[in-house]
């Protein structure tokens, strides 16, 4: 049985993990991942890296490399991977199921404020403040350009390129974070307003309780929908169970 992960994720990582400890029962195992970080962290099995050139590219592979199962574990922003899953799925013949983290939720004290995109985000944000800490990572960064009279300090894995705002200082940094850490940062610069999407996870959530803390508005842009008629799985551990129903 070949098992394909769509990743790039935390989740995906323990995904084939959780697949390839079987040893000699366990299925074959490859991991795709789409290459826009530089030194990417391995997961166990097969690893592949880059574009399939479309859900026609996908659709082929998935034929030619005789997969059986297909598992949409990527970043629940990557919307365009996520639909051309689905149609390759569904041209293939093949089973998908998507692998998402549950989405934050506020609390008490928190002062969120829902957008829409990130174009919605930056429209947002000369009303509430002019200190961004801006974490939405650095594809996108366009939609915030205009906002000549913000200071954005912007945290990525990798550097972004332009067009990002022009007075901007970069934070190269990779998560998992922590409380104390986030409250340092917001400190240090002087943040008054937070941006996000809304990834879900504990390894970026301590950036929210940091913010209630400090009172920080925050304005979070929604992810986007789950394909129509494709199943869905919370944990690892439930796409892991999801597998072994194909395996007989």
């Amino acid at each position: 049985m070949h098992v394909l992960i769509l990743g790039g994720t935390g989740e995906a990582r323990r995904l084939a993990g959780l697949l390839c400890e079987a040893g000699g029962t366990s299925p074959r195992v490859t991991s795709s991942l789409a290459g826009r970080v530089a030194e990417p962290r391995l997961p166990p099995g097969e690893v592949r890296v880059g574009g399939f050139g479309g859900a026609e590219g996908l659709a082929a592979w998935l034929r030619t490399h005789a997969v059986d199962v297909l598992i949409d574990a990527t970043h629940p922003f990557a919307r365009t991977i996520s639909f051309n899953a689905a149609r390759a799925a569904a041209e293939a013949h093949v089973p998908l199921l998507a692998l998402r983290r549950p989405g934050w939720v506020p609390g008490a004290g928190d002062r969120w404020h829902p957008a829409g995109s990130l174009e919605e985000a930056a429209g947002l944000l000369p009303a509430l403040g002019r200190r961004v800490f801006l974490t939405t990572g650095r594809m996108g960064l366009a939609a915030f350009a205009h906002l000549d009279a913000l200071w954005f300090l912007m945290r990525s894995v990798d550097a972004p390129e332009p067009p990002f705002p022009a007075a901007t200082e970069v934070l190269l940094d990779r998560g998992p974070f922590t409380l104390e850490g986030e409250r340092e940062v917001l400190r240090t610069h002087r943040i008054d307003v937070l941006v996000t999407k809304d990834s879900g996870g504990a390894a970026t959530a301590p950036k929210l309780a940091a913010a209630r803390e400090a009172g920080i508005p925050v304005v979070v842009v929604r992810r986007p929908p789950v394909p129509d008629g494709v199943e869905r799985a919370a944990t690892p551990e439930e796409a892991a169970a999801w597998v072994r129903r194909f395996t007989g």
